[in-house]
């Protein structure tokens, strides 16, 4: 028995040119969902509205994420349930279901507001209505979760992970006073005032979110269910330094790609929207309003180029015509002079005295 045990224990480690790959899983793909446009409309409002002064909460906050997680992530995959149905096994009745329908009710929130989210986005791009691509969201979502098979999806999900480096891209094309962003991620700032402290809690909340513990148990049992070389590690303990150290890495780097987009929306909204003086943002298209005056509208930019191919000389005779020489521009003293006459002259005519200046010709450059 400890033979096949011990057996499994070295099928399950990957060949070298591929374990890194290994390592990133249900950690990468909980902590890209922690950046949701939900989460991203909270941290978008914290930029605009606080600027640089909150971006210690990430660092803060990474520690506490990855305890919590790897807590969370050990669970599944040493018991082959998720935190429901551990606590479904484990505790009473009278304080599961409370905890369950809580946590039920908030997901369906939460899911809600991303679909509304992503529904205004695709409007900003294409325009149309925002609800029927709401509906269409939801369908597509709900179609790829039942009809395709977990090894598909789970591949899908963790390489969709790659379209939040677009905030990190957002940061090297605005000016960011990084001197500025390192004092403030560094040295916390911590105002007491019902401001500072809502967004320190909305922040806190959406970092370390309880869909988050559910989530990331459950993927790890789902994982050690599709293999079939793996066993939950109560049953086969020879897996456990393996599994335990993969959990381990998965969760630290899925938990700072996490924090790190996070902390790089922060920095954009603060450069962009708190910088011009804009700082009540309450919906993703408010944001995308706010940032029109400050990018401009790329619509515009090929009418004027149309129009200026428009006015240029379109035959070689128009381009090789000389232009007519311009007279030079006035000095100063010239303009100072003439401006002078002029007063004299307008002063003796309203004094009915004759004017000895008046047979002269308007001064000419």
């Amino acid at each position: 028995m400890n033979g096949k045990l011990a057996s499994d224990a070295i099928t399950r480690k990957p060949s070298k040119s591929w374990r890194w790959l290994d390592f990133l899983g249900p950690g990468l793909i909980t902590g890209a969902s922690d950046d949701d446009p939900s989460g991203i409309a909270t941290y978008s409002q914290v930029g605009a509205q606080f600027g640089y002064g909150m971006t210690w909460l990430m660092l803060f906050s990474y520690p506490l994420m990855c305890a919590i997680q790897e807590i969370s992530a050990r669970m599944g995959r040493v018991t082959g349930r998720g935190v429901a149905g551990n606590m479904r096994r484990h505790g009473p009745r009278r304080l599961v279901k409370p905890i369950v329908g809580l946590v039920l009710l908030a997901n369906i929130i939460n899911i809600g507001a991303d679909l509304g989210a992503m529904g205004a986005a695709l409007r900003l791009l294409v325009g149309g209505p925002a609800h029927l691509y709401v509906a269409v969201f939801a369908v597509a979502c709900a179609a790829l979760q039942i009809w395709t098979k977990y090894e598909r999806y789970v591949g899908l999900l963790k390489w969709t992970t790659v379209s939040l480096f677009a905030y990190v891209a957002c940061v090297l094309v605005v000016d960011v006073p990084w001197r500025e962003v390192v004092w403030h991620t560094l040295v916390p700032t911590v105002n007491l005032d019902s401001a500072s402290v809502l967004a320190m809690v909305a922040v806190l909340g959406t970092t370390i979110s309880p869909y988050l513990f559910f989530w990331q148990s459950s993927h790890e049992a789902e994982e050690e269910r599709e293999d079939p070389a793996a066993k939950p590690l109560i049953m086969a303990p020879a897996q456990g330094k393996w599994e335990l150290y993969r959990i381990r890495i998965d969760t630290y780097v899925g938990m700072a790609f996490s924090n790190i987009v996070a902390l790089f929306i922060i920095i954009t909204t603060a450069a962009t929207l708190n910088a011009h003086g804009v700082t009540d943002i309450q919906t993703s298209e408010q944001a995308a309003e706010a940032l029109r005056p400050i990018a401009g509208s790329p619509g515009r930019r090929p009418m004027r180029s149309a129009r200026r191919l428009r006015c240029r000389p379109a035959s070689r005779a128009c381009r090789t015509k000389p232009r007519r020489s311009m007279p030079p521009s006035p000095s100063p003293r010239c303009l100072a002079s003439a401006s002078i006459s002029r007063q004299s002259i307008r002063s003796r005519r309203s004094s009915g005295a004759p004017s000895s200046t008046a047979w002269l010709p308007s001064p000419s450059w």
